[in-house]
């Protein structure tokens, strides 16, 4: 049976979004519940996956399949492909399931050549229509499908613009647009060495292909990479018949949103432009209108959209993202699609939705991506410093949040400034897709040019980057490297603070603020806490960090790493007598120091903590960390040390490893020197019997013993634990109860799960080193490299990022399993950096563990996440 690679509209509906991709999917649903759609046909992803397996070539049982549909698009409308007396124009544009604003590519007014035009200007009695419509084809489809600089043409455009002394392109008459169809041709022949193709069908497979290769192109792969979109899902087409904008003062596009993408407001939200194609309101070339002007412009084409905006919104039961087009008084929907928002119109428009009965809580839960939350828990400007700056221009508020930093003036200075730990605001007079990696890197976004569905507006909102567009009260010189705004030179030296939900530009760095979960954020978090099963723990090092996380709704510390609390000034001299101790009375007089202090950091965990579970792990890093490397460094110590500096260098050297992260660190400290566990072991259960005492909280300390391998070293170091808490006990006077776990961060102890299991009360996975145990690469290291993996589509993600379900996932697994057959109530946590990452605390809820622990500021992530894996799980 032959594969249906190609579907009309009318065949498909919205359940076929991994095949038809989001926007097919969309066209044909909106297609069936009678929404005015131009006519048209999609190719599917398994089309665009088999391109790419068959060497970027088109097979002939899919060009028959298109050609087959193309036959039937020409029936529906009564148009012929090329045709002299009434010609079809198709668009062509990609769709992948998931939706990726600006990131692949789009190609308009295609089918025209130089007998089509001709009769399209007959048709419409309109030459200077059916010329524009012309100009823009050739230079997309050389820009998009042949990849000729896009300058080359807009040079020719300014040309004859300064010539006939006229500003925008809509004021060209026909026979300027004729020149710059002839100049344009000249152009496409200069760079290709042949002429433009008038061949309709050529220009159509070579577009479709055009729009398959754009899935690999290099933004499209960072932007599947930021947002977890696999490579393998490849994207489809749609081929849909030109409706047009661009006819004159009855015809417009405009893009409209069923609700305000940047606050939640309810009502209908957007941008439009009469006589314009849609390319026109996104570009940020002609300031669009508020779509509200239309109600005054047109009130029976209003109304019409207004009826249709709402029926999309009941339908897909959420805010719709939605182009539109009238064509001479007659209205269409070009697309529709669930609206990228900020994160504070998300939280708003999940719980109003609930609240006006569309949505059941489990529903809504799932309109948010953890990940947006990130934005509401980055600082906001302090208010005091607020309120003596001046605004130096204002902008339109794209996306929110406040952002400060100096000056980048391209998307590649932004990367390196800030690769260097520099932080950048990307200022330009408008972004494009090339530039998303320098608008990930930024702190902000500021650019001149745009509207609120402007390419950086829409990017910005959908990654919860702080944005300003539209800001025309500034000049940027690009070339010159300056701002001017309000009278004064900025440069790449200066710094600037955005303020994305007012649209106000500083000229100066203003102080932030973290803002406290509230409002709409409090009561979604309060859903997702009565769904999800999976608890949340934070890692946090000190009673600062340990605050911060219970403020973000941790219910405990999954990973205390005790060596952060060594390095402040006060105490490092100390560690630093215990490393270059000689022998075990001076070890001991340098570990009778660090002890009240430890104490004190976890009686200030503890109290933060008000009785809920706090992980300890025991002293885990190499101990040369701890020591200078410099000669220089090691001198000024050695002084400050009252030892030689032969005897201090001679220690670095033998504590020398050459691979130190495998090397002598975790349970194999305490096997060499017990006495360092005996010491940490003592101020844990110290401090948590004087916390009971003085407080009341019922502390149970969890006890972790890092980088075991072998039950045997467990046991051993288990056992230091394990008497000095009943000496101290005894000293006290005090029962208390505590429990002794392992982190499974080596595949041997992961394998032999159910032998460490008959010491060890819990696991909490270790998968950053467990991930780089399993890859046999250095997390430190990885970097260097991991960018040719992802060029070469060896790796789609970084394993330390996201986490490898298939490799370290497995050993993960059966870990949990040989765990539980020695010991079925095992708890199990997992404290590496997976522990905030959305789809790896899916992993982790479907396998069974009792927590997740991430950094406090991703605690909210992975509650939401929990919650989604919840309801995903029970679908």
């Amino acid at each position: 049976m032959t594969n249906k690679y190609v579907y009309l509209f009318s065949e498909g509906n919205a359940s076929m979004r991994n095949l038809l991709g989001g926007k097919g999917a969309n066209l044909a649903e909106m297609t069936n519940i009678g929404i005015p759609v131009p006519h048209g046909f999609t190719v599917t992803t398994e089309a665009c996956t088999k391109y790419h397996e068959d060497g970027q070539s088109i097979s002939k049982e899919i060009l028959d399949q298109i050609y087959e549909s193309l036959a039937k698009l020409e029936e529906a409308t009564g148009k012929k492909f090329g045709d002299n007396t009434n010609p079809l124009l198709v668009s062509v544009r990609s769709g992948a399931r998931v939706s990726m604003p600006g990131m692949m590519d789009t190609i308009l007014n295609l089918g025209l050549n130089d007998i089509a035009v001709e009769a399209l200007a007959k048709l419409t009695n309109n030459p200077r229509f059916a010329y524009d419509s012309y100009r823009r084809f050739i230079q997309m489809f050389s820009d998009v499908v042949m990849g000729i600089e896009k300058r080359l043409f807009e040079n020719k455009i300014d040309e004859i613009k300064e010539k006939k002394g006229v500003e925008f392109d809509t004021e060209l008459n026909a026979d300027d647009l004729k020149t710059l169809v002839s100049q344009f041709k000249e152009i496409y022949k200069k760079e290709k060495g042949e002429e433009f193709p008038e061949n309709p069908k050529v220009q159509l497979v070579e577009s479709i292909k055009a729009v398959f290769r754009s899935w690999e192109n290099p933004r499209a792969i960072v932007y599947r990479r930021l947002n977890d979109i696999p490579g393998e899902w490849g994207t489809a087409v749609n081929v849909q018949q030109m409706v047009f904008g661009n006819k004159g003062e009855t015809s417009g596009t405009g893009v409209v949103f069923s609700r305000n993408p940047a606050t939640g407001e309810k009502g209908i939200y957007g941008e439009y432009l009469m006589n314009a194609q849609g390319e026109d309101v996104v570009a940020g070339i002609r300031t669009p209108l508020p779509i509200l002007k239309l109600r005054e412009q047109d009130p029976v084409i209003y109304e019409q959209f207004e009826n249709i905006v709402n029926t999309l919104e009941k339908h897909y039961k959420d805010m719709q993202d939605m182009e539109i087009t009238i064509e001479e008084g007659k209205l269409y929907f070009l697309q529709t699609r669930n609206g990228k928002r900020t994160a504070q119109a998300a939280l708003k428009i999940a719980v109003d939705l609930v609240e006006e009965g569309m949505l059941t809580k489990e529903e809504a839960i799932l309109k948010v991506e953890p990940k947006q939350l990130d934005t509401l828990l980055h600082p906001t400007f302090y208010t005091e410093d607020l309120k003596n700056a001046t605004p130096i221009a204002k902008g339109l508020p794209a996306s929110p949040g406040a952002a400060c930093g100096k000056i980048a003036f391209s998307a590649d200075e932004a990367k390196e400034r800030a690769a260097l730990g520099e932080d950048v605001i990307l200022v330009r007079l408008e972004t494009s897709p090339e530039d998303i990696e320098g608008m990930i890197a930024a702190k902000g976004i500021l650019t001149v040019r745009g509207g609120m569905t402007s390419h950086a507006a829409v990017v910005a909102r959908g990654m919860g980057a702080c944005c300003v567009a539209g800001c025309g009260a500034i000049k940027v010189d690009e070339e010159k490297r300056t701002v001017e705004a309000n009278g004064k030179i900025y440069t790449s030296d200066d710094s600037i603070s955005l303020d994305g939900t007012t649209g106000n530009v500083y000229g100066e760095k203003i102080k932030t603020v973290t803002p406290e979960i509230l409002g709409h954020f409090a009561t979604f978090m309060s859903w997702a806490d009565e769904i999800r099963k999976l608890k949340v723990r934070a890692n946090a090092d000190s009673p600062r960090d340990a605050h911060q996380a219970v403020e973000f709704g941790a219910e405990g510390i999954g990973l205390c790493r005790t060596e952060h609390m060594f390095f402040a000034e006060d105490r490092i001299m100390a560690v630093r007598q215990m490393i270059t101790s000689k022998d075990l009375e001076q070890r001991k007089v340098a570990l009778a120091k660090i002890l009240p202090m430890q104490k004190s950091d976890f009686i200030g965990i503890y109290e933060a903590l008000e009785g809920k579970p706090v992980t300890i792990r025991l002293l885990d890093p190499p101990l040369h960390e701890f020591l200078p490397s410099a000669d220089e460094d090691i001198k000024s110590l050695a002084n400050e040390m009252r030892i030689t500096f032969e005897e201090l260098k001679s220690t670095v050297q033998d504590l020398h490893e050459f691979n130190p992260m495998m090397g002598h660190r975790g349970c194999r400290l305490a096997v060499t020197y017990p006495e360092i566990a005996e010491m940490q072991a003592r101020a844990i259960i110290e401090a948590a019997i004087e916390v009971k005492k003085d407080k009341g909280y019922n502390i149970i300390p969890e006890i972790m013993i890092p980088l075991v391998g072998e039950i045997k070293e467990l046991k051993y170091v288990k056992d230091v634990i394990v008497d000095t808490a009943k000496k101290v006990m005894e000293e006290k006077g005090v029962t208390l109860e505590y429990k002794v776990g392992t982190m499974i961060e080596i595949p041997r102890a992961a394998l032999t799960a159910d032998e460490i299991a008959k010491e060890a009360e819990f696991f909490s996975f270790g998968t950053n080193d467990l991930t780089q145990m399993t890859f046999g690469f250095s997390r430190d290291d990885a970097a260097k490299f991991l960018s040719a993996y992802y060029d070469k589509k060896i790796y789609e993600q970084d394993p330390f990022g996201k986490l490898d379900q298939t490799g370290v996932g497995s050993l993960i697994k059966i870990a949990v399993e040989k765990g539980k057959s020695t010991r079925p109530d095992i708890h199990l946590g997992i404290c590496g950096e997976h522990g905030g990452d959305p789809s790896s605390i899916e992993f982790c809820h479907n396998i069974g563990l009792n927590y997740v622990s991430c950094s406090p500021f991703r605690v909210p992530l992975a509650r939401l996440a929990a919650a989604q894996a919840q309801v995903k799980n029970k679908r």
